[in-house]
């Protein structure tokens, strides 16, 4: 007995060119059939077929282009790379930051702009990982966006307690010199040693879609990091948000014996 499908047609008709997509029947780049096109090949009416790629924008997999049509959205990655980031090593060999050493390893364009630096009440999180008394006590807060080839990637918020920053340019400076800022904070006398990476998915605010320029469905990625020296004192948390459709995490880490 052929059991009868009950989806509406426009998630029939959707689910169907989400499969070629994903089967790369359909690659990044090509342009769908047109509503009126769709609308003939599957028996269904012109609003039927709207309503069906407005479900495949909703999930980040094609784009509108006004007076164009719809195409598969092109989905480049950027490799954000883990531990090997923080690498003093690498910091010293290349006198970049995190990012932009990322950027050079993967041979992308891009660049960072630090948009504030202040103090602020931490957030109860960050409070909490740094050991500071959210409601008695500022912090410094540094606010940056990332762009890679002209596009805009992620924006990370760092808080350092201002007993490590105050009297240095890491309150004062948007451009931290060679090294960056783990280079600054080291010149503080607080070297990494130990990293603490939180990792979890949700959709973006309205502000984070406009600046990162996200696509209606597109979640991001929210990774709440925190540096301890070597003596696990924590010294500095920093909140990314990124952009899920084009960034992705790469760590290799040891397995505890």
């Amino acid at each position: 007995m052929i059991k009868e499908d009950r989806r509406p047609p426009s998630r029939r008709i959707a689910d169907q060119l989400r499969k070629e997509i994903v089967q790369g029947v359909l690659k990044p780049g090509d342009q769908l059939p047109s509503e009126r096109e769709l609308a003939v090949l599957h028996g269904a009416a012109r609003n039927t077929a709207r309503e069906a790629i407005t479900i495949l924008r909703n999930e980040g997999l094609v784009d509108a282009q006004h007076g164009r049509g719809v195409f598969v959205r092109e989905r480049p990655t950027f490799l954000r790379l883990g531990a090997a980031r923080y690498s003093r090593a690498l910091r010293r060999a290349t006198g970049l930051s995190p990012f932009d050493a990322e950027l050079l390893q993967q041979h992308r364009r891009g660049h960072s702009d630090c948009t504030s630096v202040k103090r602020v009440r931490p957030p109860e999180d960050v409070a909490e990982r740094l050991g500071v008394p959210s409601k008695a006590r500022t912090v410094v807060e540094r606010e940056n966006w990332y762009y890679a080839e002209g596009a805009p990637v992620q924006v990370c918020w760092t808080y350092i307690p201002v007993g490590i920053a105050a009297g240095s340019v890491l309150a004062r400076n948007a451009d931290l010199g060679t090294g960056s800022i783990y280079a600054r904070l080291e010149d503080q006398g607080y070297p990494l040693a130990t990293v603490r990476e939180e990792i979890t998915a949700r959709m973006p605010t309205p502000l984070e879609a406009q600046g990162l320029a996200t696509s209606p469905g597109v979640p991001v990625i929210e990774l709440l990091h925190t540096s301890y020296d070597p003596n696990g004192v924590a010294f500095e948390v920093t909140r990314f948000v990124m952009r899920a459709d084009v960034m992705a995490l790469d760590y290799k880490v040891p397995v505890e014996q």
